[in-house]
Parts: structure tokens; sequence; C-alpha cells
């Protein structure tokens, strides 16, 4: 029996992506594309809402999906960890399901990985993010996850940012400078850099375009079908959720 979907955000550039997805999966029915124009009732009848939309309205629509006892795919930027904190808390309240995916590309989500595994090794890291100019958010989700990761794997281990108080040095996420670019040209690119004695090291991925994401999307698509409670991350689905887990007291 086919999966009934409904997108939110289905106009935009990833929500168009996405449609396009679930129409050519012979397991799921598109049933309902949604915008800021929608009701809130529309789309009440989907098994699995997929919310592509926008910062400031993701919480509320997912709030709404979990009430209504749909599971939940968020491929929305802005979850930072304590939104995330709080997100748990309801999913379990809701017994739902929810995946938060911050990118749907697989080159990204692998260069994420890489970027976990090497950052026990190195004092010195800073993220360079760069987007479209379309894009509303900045750090990127993207940047502010693997920022996150990267902080975990050193477990608690402080990172070398020397002047990270002036403007100039980028936001600092989980105490890495996250510098952002919004450019014509570009729909997407990450760059991780790690510096030590004599050596720099660099996880660069490109995204050139959108179809970079079909593969990703279908993976949760199909994860979110039977998932319970609260994951975070492609690379959960994909089974790369321990790479780079290295014991501080391993660390170079």
């Amino acid at each position: 029996m086919s999966q009934r979907v409904a997108v939110t955000g289905a106009t935009g550039r990833l929500g168009t992506l996405v449609c396009e997805v679930v129409e050519a999966h012979p397991d799921f029915e598109l049933v309902a594309r949604l915008t800021s124009a929608s009701a809130p009732e529309e789309g009440a009848d989907a098994d699995l809402l997929v919310d592509v939309s926008h910062p400031d309205a993701s919480a509320e629509i997912v709030d709404r999906a979990l009430a209504r006892g749909q599971r939940v795919v968020v491929g929305t930027s802005g979850w930072s960890a304590e939104r995330l904190a709080t997100l748990a808390e309801r999913v379990a309240a809701a017994q739902g399901g929810v995946l938060v995916v911050p990118n749907f590309s697989l080159g990204s989500v692998l260069g994420t990985a890489l970027a976990r595994i090497a950052a026990p090794y190195f004092d010195a890291i800073e993220v360079i993010e760069a987007h479209h100019p379309n894009k509303v958010d900045s750090p990127s989700g993207t940047a502010v996850r693997t920022a996150e990761l990267m902080a975990e794997a050193r477990g608690g281990a402080p990172v070398d940012a020397p002047f990270a108080e002036q403007p100039a040095r980028g936001q600092r996420v989980a105490g890495i400078p996250v510098h952002s670019l919004r450019l014509a040209g570009v729909v997407a690119k990450q760059e991780v850099r790690f510096g030590g004695p004599g050596e720099v090291l660099s996880v660069v991925h490109d995204t050139h375009s959108n179809d970079a994401y079909r593969a990703g999307i279908r993976a949760a698509l199909e994860f979110a079908t039977s998932a319970t409670g609260l994951t975070v991350g492609l690379d959960r689905v994909l089974g790369l959720s321990e790479l780079g887990t290295v014991a501080a007291g391993d660390r170079a």
C-alpha cells in the first residue's frame, strides 16, 4: 500500500525536487503540495509530511504534523542543537517519528563524516560554506551540523580560534568559526579546513545541481516510513553515524 505524502514548501527549489522524487517512487503517492498560503488542515490525510519550508515556520508545521500522528521528514534549515533538544521531547511525548536532514546530498553527508574523523587530530578548524543568494539563513544547517558533530568528536577539547571576537573571523558554532558566503552562480559548497604543524587538510564538497539531492531524498522517505523517535542526519540513515567517534585520550 502506497504511503501518502504531503510536502510543505512545495514550490521552492528543494520542494519541487521532493515532489518529483515522491511522484517517481512506486511506494509513495503525492497527495498535497503545500505553500505558505495553504490552510492548516490541508495535507492532514497524509501518512508522511516532508517539510522544506522556512526556518520560521518549520517548528509549527512539525508540531501540527506530530499532533495528527504523521511521520515527518524535515529538510528545512535552522534546527540548532538547542531546537533539536526541544523537538526530541515533543516527538517522545507524541510517540512519533521525525527525521531531520540538514543536507540530502550523499556527498555532503560523506564530507561531514570525513570531517568528524579528522576533527580529533587537529586543534585549528574552520568552516567556509557558500550558497546561492536566495538562501535566507546563515550559517547553513549543514555547516552548523558539521561543526556540532566535529565538536562532539573532539570530546569537548577546545578549538584554537585566535581573535575569534572579531566579526571578520566568522560566527562560532560549537567553538568552531563558520564563514558564510551568498553568491550568484553557486548552488552549495562547504569546505572544512584543519590546520596542524606544517600542514593543512581540507575536506571540500561542491553541489553543482539539485540532482545531487535525489538519492538522499529517496533514502530519507524510505527510512521515515518506519522510523520512531527523533533521528538527525542522513548519516544515521546511511549507517555513517559512528564514524569520527575517537575517544579524547586517543587524540594526537
